[in-house]
């Protein structure tokens, strides 16, 4: 190698240079395995820069999870200690496809790893979905979880509401909206969420799933988490229990699918044992409905005004089949929580069919069916919005381990110097948010929770900042009234 040829990735002369776009689990724990992998324990140098479209690290940690969840501060902490160690620069308030395009990350990057993650509601294609009242699941939790890129109001005036879907995010947009707004406040919910959920006149929230109670999608604990709602009665319906072998033979070979029908059923019972008036006499029910397949949204005027469903029923495998019997609900409101959808990156394949960055096993693939040297994909962007935080790591490691066994035969950067990419961002003015940026926005919203709660009669631990103007003012050193 000559004096005046680039230094090759990974040796003495310099770093494998790593730029992550993403700073969801799936983006940190990448980062986290490339540097204590085997080759970096043996003397690879790496230098990682991990890249998001928020002023905030988290992804759908922060911003797609319900914030009456407690897990929430066990992966929070875990992520928290990964980029605090100093190994992993931040860079938040920094938009993929504008502030930087592939071009720029090639230049300043042997290698690049998409974790984007999926925040788009996945379609249901039934007459009437267009209505108004007609809503995304996932557009809801962005607005109660603070996205600064949603609208700080949200229509609430439906008394009556249905949501379709039978996984966790169902169970969280079922919660939230049947749950009086006073109780969240514990939370670190924004005040414009709280003042609206405060003014939901809501009395009946309807779950529907397509399939029988073995068959849903959700966990344990968003399944109990229901019952934990104060002045909210739940309701079943006995016509809705059915079990096939398929379902028989799901419970017998699966913990969780016991758990779940066995927490179900007692429910059930319980409410029999008093038949005269299975509820408490709640203001609020939350009613779950099963084997229920969606067939048209109806409406007066462009409103929404009810809902018909296809009573459906099991087959003997699992799946079912439409009955031919009809049942119409009142309703004001529909959200469809059927999953999420990924969205397309620029310059990058993308399966349209699947939501997915066209990838082989996270390598991520061009129009001819050739990986692209030096292009990666981690997360729900490869392989789809399914999967809990076990499968991100299983993804996480399978990528990184690819990536490093192609490091002999990555493209060279051409300004690979760390201090490169920090000069590009600001000659265009993107006014970008350091980890230090992020540790004073942490501080900030706590000290809002705290003078909240002597303001008040509950503790808060924080309150959201939502605007992402604050947000940047915060991170980046401005004062931000409360």
């Amino acid at each position: 190698m000559s004096s005046n040829s680039p230094a090759a990735p990974g040796t003495p002369e310099r770093p494998l240079r790593i730029a992550v776009i993403g700073s969801g689990p799936a983006g940190v724990y990448a980062a986290d395995m490339l540097t204590k992998s085997e080759e970096v324990r043996a003397g690879l140098e790496v230098s990682i820069d991990l890249f998001d479209r928020y002023p905030a690290p988290y992804g759908l940690i922060r911003y797609g999870v319900a914030p009456d969840h407690p897990r929430i501060k066990g992966i929070v902490n875990a992520l928290h200690k990964v980029l605090d160690r100093g190994d992993i620069r931040f860079f938040g308030n920094v938009e993929y496809g504008t502030d930087l395009v592939l071009e720029d990350l090639q230049k300043h990057y042997d290698a690049v790893i998409f974790a984007t993650g999926a925040i788009k509601d996945a379609d249901l294609n039934i007459p009437g979905i267009e209505l108004e009242g007609s809503h995304g699941g996932a557009d809801f939790v962005s607005w109660y979880d603070g996205h600064p890129d949603v609208s700080r109001e949200w229509p609430l005036t439906a008394k009556e509401i249905a949501v379709i879907g039978n996984g966790n995010v169902a169970l969280d947009v079922a919660r939230v909206l049947s749950k009086h707004a006073d109780d969240l406040l514990v939370t670190e919910i924004p005040d414009n969420v709280y003042q609206g959920l405060k003014s939901s006149p809501v009395t009946d929230v309807h779950i529907f799933g397509r399939r029988g109670p073995a068959q849903v999608k959700f966990t344990p604990m968003e399944l109990r988490e229901l019952s934990h709602s104060r002045d909210v009665d739940i309701v079943l319906y006995e016509e809705d229990f059915d079990f096939d072998e398929a379902s028989d033979a799901a419970v017998k070979s699966s913990n969780q699918i016991k758990t779940m029908v066995n927490t179900l059923t007692n429910w059930l019972v319980e409410q029999e044992d008093d038949a005269a008036d299975p509820t408490t006499g709640a203001s609020r029910r939350l009613h779950l409905h099963f084997l229920h397949n969606p067939v048209e949204i109806t409406g007066t005027n462009g409103k929404v005004t009810g809902i018909k469903f296809e009573r459906t029923e099991l087959d003997g495998t699992g799946n079912v089949r439409g009955t031919g019997e009809f049942i119409d609900y009142p309703v004001q409101a529909v959200y469809r929580s059927v999953g999420y959808f990924g969205s397309a990156l620029p310059e990058v394949e993308f399966d349209h069919r699947r939501g997915v960055v066209t990838n082989d096993a996270g390598r991520v693939l061009g129009a001819d069916g050739a990986h692209v040297p030096g292009i990666y994909a981690t997360g729900w962007i490869k392989r789809g919005p399914v999967g809990l935080i076990g499968s991100t790591k299983g993804d996480a490691l399978e990528t990184i381990t690819h990536l490093l066994a192609d490091r002999h035969q990555l493209p060279l950067a051409a300004e690979a110097a760390p201090e490169a990419v920090v000069e590009l961002l600001d000659s265009r003015g993107v006014e970008f948010t350091p980890w230090e940026g992020w540790l004073e926005l942490d501080a900030h919203e706590k000290a809002l929770g705290a003078a909240a709660s002597e303001a008040g009669t509950v503790q808060r631990e924080r309150v959201k900042v939502v605007p992402r103007e604050d947000m940047v003012n915060v991170s980046r050193g401005a004062n931000v009234g409360a």
